[in-house]
């Protein structure tokens, strides 16, 4: 693999540049969505899932949050589901919102889907986390708007979401508050500075087109945009740092040619040796994002172990 630029260390300049660029790149970059149509479309099961549109209150002011749950079955668990865009992107309409939670709603699990604000303008870290913190407390209340109960309440995500999902649990772990059931995390990124990356993941990543790499460069440009010079060693902006023996069991689910999979397989190997219950699993054939592209093998398998882990627990 040829040499790639060097990540940025965590200095007030680099993060204005951090900022300055990637926020400016953020313009140009619309928000991708997804009708409950095309979903139906493509699996007709799907069209069993009535959705609706709440807001909860947060400590910046309502956050969205969409209910999903099957018309014709009580569910088996709850789930809240955050999710990615690496802290900028997504709203509840985005594949990896709408589709996911979607899914896992048809299969008897009812979902929260959580949006939060976006790392632009002046947000950063912790506000991006006050709002998913105050969504999931707000669900983990009023369970029975999923039909189900605060003890059978998983929470999840998918990248900046399953950063944002692991978090909430160490804040809730800090105050004293009921963490969820499990916590599932997928191709998450949960270090300021990625760990080395395993031998197999180098030869992967030989195979893998531009669009869908994390060079260290900038990996480092969207945590310094993220989290900032101030929260770079933060345990609840960057979770993989600090004790994790208190963690409830989590589902560590990967893509196999993504360099974020330097952190999650770090993140599942320290959980591991805490003694917190992990499953660790990678999706064969699969980039950063799957989960993201509807109807593909991968997403549905994704959902299926998902629905697998939840049904265990």
């Amino acid at each position: 693999m040829s040499a790639l630029p060097p990540p940025l260390r965590p200095t007030p300049a680099n993060q204005l540049l951090a900022r300055m660029l990637v926020r400016t790149a953020a313009r140009f970059m619309p928000d991708e969505s997804t009708s409950s149509a095309e979903l139906i479309a493509l699996d007709p099961e799907l069209g069993a899932v009535d959705a609706e549109d709440i807001a909860v209150p947060g400590p910046r002011g309502e956050i969205p949050v969409r209910l999903y749950r099957r018309r014709d079955a009580e569910p088996r668990a709850g789930f809240v589901w955050v999710h990615g865009g690496a802290w900028m992107f997504g709203t509840l309409d985005s594949p990896e919102a709408h589709a996911v939670a979607m899914s896992i709603a048809a299969r008897g699990i009812a979902v929260a889907s959580v949006d939060y604000r976006k790392a632009r303008g002046r947000a950063g870290f912790p506000v991006l986390s006050d709002d998913v913190l105050a969504a999931w407390q707000w669900v983990h209340a009023h369970a029975d708007r999923l039909g189900t109960t605060p003890e059978r309440l998983h929470l999840g995500g998918a990248s900046a979401g399953a950063n944002l999902a692991t978090g909430v649990v160490r804040r809730l772990l800090a105050t004293g508050e009921q963490p969820p059931a499990t916590l599932v995390a997928a191709y998450p990124l949960l270090h300021f500075d990625l760990p080395p990356l395993p031998e197999d993941l180098i030869t992967a990543l030989e195979r893998t087109p531009p669009p869908f790499r994390f060079t260290p460069r900038m990996v480092s440009l969207l945590n310094l945009n993220w989290a900032g010079v101030r929260y770079h060693e933060d345990p609840v902006a960057f979770p993989a740092l600090g004790p994790l023996d208190r963690l409830p069991p989590t589902f560590v689910m990967d893509a196999e040619s993504d360099e974020l999979r330097a952190s999650s397989a770090a993140f599942a190997d320290a959980l591991q040796a805490a003694g917190v219950e992990t499953r660790y699993e990678t999706v064969p054939g699969t980039f950063h994002g799957y989960l993201a592209q509807p109807g593909t093998p991968a997403a549905q398998d994704g959902i299926r172990r998902i629905v697998h882990w939840i049904d265990e627990h």
